[in-house]
């Protein structure tokens, strides 16, 4: 199946996205991880535009989108989210989010709850005071400092190498080139880590699924505190999974969402 490419014209500047599937079908957005693209999700684009009209889009200011020079931040991402469903003409989407993007999806529930029909939180951090502490004392996690010899291309390899699958070199280039695209590789998790989820995640009322990477080290604790503040979610475990989950293993990825949907009305 093919994947369909285009840019629409939001109050950022032009934002970039991706899809396939029948565009009568019913519609599921997909939010990428920082610092990625729509590229997360190039292998689940067809599995689930199979049976969905499946929509991947850029962060604004990432990938191919502007930022519209706004500061970045969850409530920002949400809104353009929100209009790039207006430009297109879609009045609700089942909103799927993975790392970061799961943090936006939250947001897009709780300020636009009648555009979105239901959420899967993909390896998603829940974030409160305790995790912004925490955050605060750790280093930047992708940020390196550029050097004449490129050194620090390497940096960036290796700084995500352990979160990653052994004998999969095409993810870490896929991550990448993602990164290099990005001005401020760093804004993203600054933006996750600045959320007050806590304020705003009990305005979730749409049925959701909390899908957990078992490998992750980073999001798969998060999973039991998003239930708590969302008890009517179920966890779903993906076993193996690691960090870049969708493009990892996109058929176990694109089964759990589109098992969970047809579970709804």
């Amino acid at each position: 199946m093919s994947i369909r490419r285009a840019f629409a014209d939001l109050s950022v500047g032009q934002v970039h996205y991706a899809e396939c599937g029948d565009r009568s079908a019913p519609v599921v957005l997909l939010l990428h991880q920082s610092p990625r693209s729509w590229a997360e999700y190039r292998a689940v684009l067809p599995l689930i535009g199979a049976q969905r009209r499946a929509i991947a889009m850029d962060t604004a200011g990432f990938g191919d989108s502007a930022d519209g020079g706004v500061p970045a931040s969850i409530g920002q991402w949400a809104r353009v989210a929100c209009e790039l469903l207006d430009v297109l003409n879609i009045a609700r989407a089942d909103v799927v989010g993975h790392h970061t993007g799961g943090v936006v999806a939250v947001e897009l529930a709780a300020a636009f709850p009648d555009r979105v029909r239901s959420l899967v939180l993909s390896s998603t951090p829940c974030t409160d005071e305790a995790f912004r502490r925490a955050r605060a004392q750790r280093p930047p996690i992708d940020e390196v400092t550029p050097s004449e010899d490129g050194s620090h291309l390497a940096a960036l390899w290796q700084k995500r190498q352990g979160f990653y699958p052994p004998g999969r070199p095409e993810l870490l280039e896929a991550f990448v080139r993602d990164a290099l695209k990005v001005e401020r590789v760093e804004e993203g998790h600054r933006a996750v880590a600045s959320y007050r989820m806590e304020e705003r995640i009990g305005l979730v009322a749409q049925p959701t699924l909390i899908v957990r990477a078992t490998d992750d080290p980073f999001a798969a604790p998060h999973a039991q505190e998003l239930l708590h503040h969302l008890p009517h979610a179920r966890i779903v475990d993906i076993e193996g999974g690691m960090v870049p989950l969708p493009d990892q293993m996109p058929d176990a990825f694109a089964r759990t969402v589109l098992d969970f949907l047809g579970t709804l009305p």
